[in-house]
């Protein structure tokens, strides 16, 4: 016999609320943020067991030492900076436009979200120079031309963790910024005005700071280890 439904529970169905007073979309999110995040972690336990039980690793002041139109110049991790600079700035940028949202600000969401994108763009672009003058150099899944910081040769365990890492990780900045061009769409269409919320730019936000704060950890691993 079918029971009817308390009035507590009826709220929570027609708001599309959790049990835990979080929106259900939200919600779900977390769940997969979460689920990405072991994916993630798994990648970079694997490249540090790896990494501390090799007895020689290529110095990364020596791999990443170059910077666009600068020549020959020697400079280890400027340009790596530069792009983790632009990342963390995107997800400043990404914060504003969730807290123009909450304010049912349209013009301040679409402001910052470009603002956002165009970091997400500018990050991938220097992705895309770094793998190609590395791959110049002759590095590449199989291939590794840099010699261990003591002079002897390298294991292609370096390149081949290096590429795959920071291509899992680049395709997710690539999801985040079509993700973010969709927002940024439906925002100038006047979806998020008719709904009466900005919720979505949230979860797209919450996406959006994984995405920085994942490249934390990358940092740390490749370039600064």
């Amino acid at each position: 016999m079918a029971t009817v439904a308390t009035a507590a529970e009826q709220r929570w169905w027609n708001g599309g609320k959790s049990p835990f007073n979080v929106e259900y979309g939200k919600l779900m999110m977390w769940y997969f943020l979460m689920s990405d995040a072991f994916t993630f972690g798994a990648f970079l336990i694997s490249y540090g067991t790896i990494r501390f039980s090799t007895n020689g690793w290529p110095d990364p002041n020596e791999v990443f030492r170059s910077f666009p139109g600068s020549g020959d110049m020697y400079a280890p991790l400027v340009f790596v900076s530069v792009m983790t600079f632009i990342l963390i700035m995107s997800s400043v940028t990404m914060v504003l436009a969730v807290h123009a949202g909450h304010n049912n600000d349209r013009k301040g969401v679409a402001k910052y979200l470009a603002w956002t994108i165009l970091g997400g763009i500018a990050f991938l672009s220097c992705q895309a120079w770094e793998w190609n003058h590395l791959h110049h150099e002759g590095a590449w899944w199989g291939r590794n031309p840099f010699v261990n910081a003591d002079g002897s040769a390298s294991t292609t365990n370096f390149t081949n963790f290096f590429f795959t890492i920071t291509g899992f990780h680049g395709f997710h900045v690539f999801s985040g910024v079509v993700i973010n061009i969709i927002m940024l769409i439906m925002t100038l269409n006047n979806s998020f005005e008719r709904k009466g919320h900005y919720l979505m730019i949230e979860k797209a936000g919450l996406y959006w700071h994984f995405v920085d704060l994942v490249w934390v950890f990358v940092f740390t691993c490749f370039y600064l280890i």
